[in-house]
């Protein structure tokens, strides 16, 4: 154990978490957890406080710096409605696999059980949906405690922790030791599993690869790039899997993926779960090789013919330094991929360009990619209009992309802005908003604009709830709650909250809009009116 460390509970707690690299506090300012906000203020600004106006995207902040940055990150909730009111947040970390931490305030102990303003027990209600849920019940403990629970966040497979702080413990005095190390364990995986999946991949003849968001969580970027190489095998990406290798890269595939599922022999995915985004793992007559970084992630409902668990670095590395096998025919499969790849590109190029009125999404896309610079930080929050964005975006870095993943709650768009903003004060952050999920958390640009943080936000607005509205008419004739008021000047809203902004109705208008955008240094908000009856064409079975 290292050196002693005094204080109430507020220093303490933050203490434990400056360890780990944590220089902010995300909250909604309530009075049971002063003492964090006090150990903040008298941390000479090594700590920075950003407050919000909801507790989802104080979590929500906190996530997108968790996932940006791969290390624990704070979100601080006052006691009763503060902690339920982030809980759609610690779900979306808990499926995102995100080191959050989120320290709660509560009632105090001497009086629990009396009726104490917001008095309720947090954790039955968190318990499903974080790695670690405990009330410190000593303020010698909480030291120890947080640091406990960081490390077991940031331990694969990652993901949120909550500690309840009651009253009498976080303003009370105490001390704790430093414990000796912020590193987690390395889950080693088993050498026959990853010499087995070596073969299968080396043997055959159409094999693909699939990269999810732990990959990049797992800093394994490079060596999926040198397996990736090594083996000659076409990739594709999800989630804050998109940039692990660069659109130019030769095995980067983005628009072929029904082609190469349907005829590949071998589908290795890693760091992601076969869940509806990859057609539930059923891959046809394919081997499915599933690579995870801890054995609770192997998926149960698929019989993988092998699934190695243990640090993707490890298993990647190995994969690179395998035989290469079957390698030669591997390259006329690539070929083959190539071909549709470059045909699907040259087909979208009308769509990226439509000159239509109402405008399409897919030449909001268009413009967007003119403008984005290759570090840009791209948030997703929304439904048909963050689809697109997903089709017609590519990342030319990995870290560069953040969506709500397979939880997929709207409202992300604020707090992962946020999150971006502080992570990365000198890069674009562009936010991807439906006008539905601006409904969600658009209160919080004036948290942004007061904290002088500016981002772009693009808002594709049809009117409409366009994810439910097209299915609804389709399967009944009719559609009810489907929509909103056409034309809603969300940059009205924007700019009376302490930003700016402009509405679009022309394409030939989006690219200088979105170039003020830009430039503007403040929150700007530019509201597209886009085309009510412009459905996203889906395929997947969401079920």
């Amino acid at each position: 154990m290292g050196e002693r460390v005094e204080g109430h509970g507020g220093h303490l707690a933050l203490a434990a978490l400056r360890a780990f690299g944590v220089r902010e506090m995300f909250t909604l300012s309530g009075g049971h957890v002063f003492p964090l906000y006090d150990a903040v203020h008298n941390s000479d600004g090594a700590v920075r406080l950003v407050d919000v106006r909801h507790e989802q995207s104080a979590v929500f902040a906190a996530e997108a710096v968790a996932k940006l940055q791969r290390r624990p990150s704070l979100a601080v909730l006052t006691a009763g409605p503060g902690v339920t009111n982030g809980i759609s947040g610690l779900t979306s970390a808990y499926f995102n696999g995100a080191p959050v931490v989120v320290l709660g305030g509560r009632a105090p102990q001497f009086r629990w059980g009396a009726g104490s303003l917001q008095e309720i027990d947090h954790v039955p209600l968190v318990t499903p949906v974080t790695k670690l849920a405990a009330t410190v019940t000593s303020t010698d403990d909480v030291y120890g405690a947080v640091h406990g629970a960081a490390l077991t966040a940031l331990t694969a497979h990652r993901g949120p922790v909550f500690l309840d702080l009651p009253l009498d413990v976080i303003f009370s005095y105490g001390e704790g030791a430093e414990p000796e190390t912020t590193t987690p364990p390395v889950l080693a995986p088993d050498p026959d599993e990853v010499a087995r999946a070596a073969a299968l991949l080396a043997a055959a003849q159409r094999p693909v690869i699939i990269v999810g968001s732990d990959v990049y969580a797992g800093d394994a970027t490079a060596a999926l790039r040198e397996a990736a190489e090594a083996l000659h095998v076409p990739v594709f990406t999800n989630g804050m899997g998109r940039g692990s290798l660069p659109p130019e890269h030769p095995l980067a595939f983005a628009k072929a993926r029904r082609a190469a599922l349907r005829g590949a022999d071998v589908v290795a995915v890693v760091g992601t779960p076969l869940d509806f985004r990859l057609s539930f793992g059923d891959f046809g007559d394919a081997q499915v090789i599933h690579i995870v970084d801890a054995p609770t992630q192997r998926a149960e409902h698929v019989s993988a013919a092998v699934s190695p668990a243990g640090d993707l670095r490890l298993i990647l590395s190995a994969l690179a330094d395998a035989p290469a096998g079957n390698r030669a025919a591997h390259v006329d499969w690539v070929t083959q991929l190539r071909q549709i790849e470059d045909a699907a590109r040259q087909a979208e190029l009308a769509e990226l360009d439509a000159d239509t009125d109402p405008i399409k999404p897919s030449r909001v896309y268009g413009e967007l990619r003119k403008v984005l610079e290759p570090d840009a930080v791209t948030i997703g929050d929304g439904g048909d209009f963050v689809s697109y964005a997903g089709r017609y975006l590519e990342p030319a870095q990995p870290g560069t992309w953040l969506d709500p993943g397979p939880y997929g709650c709207l409202g992300t768009g604020m707090g992962y802005a946020l999150g971006a903003r502080v992570t990365y004060p000198d890069r674009q952050i562009c936010v991807l908003m439906g006008d539905g999920a601006a409904g969600f958390s658009l209160m919080d640009v004036e948290s942004l604009a007061r904290q002088g943080l500016p981002v772009v936000i693009v808002v594709g607005n049809n009117g409409i709830w366009g994810l439910e509205k097209h299915p609804m008419r389709a399967m009944y004739g009719y559609d009810v709650a489907a929509d909103l008021q056409p034309g809603l000047r969300y940059d009205d809203v924007v700019r009376a909250l302490g930003g700016a902004g402009e509405t679009v109705e022309k394409p030939g208008d989006l690219g200088p809009a979105l170039r003020r955008a830009f430039d503007a240094g403040v929150p700007y908000l530019v509201n597209v009116l886009t085309d009510p009856t412009d459905a996203y064409p889906r395929s997947s079975n969401l079920a």
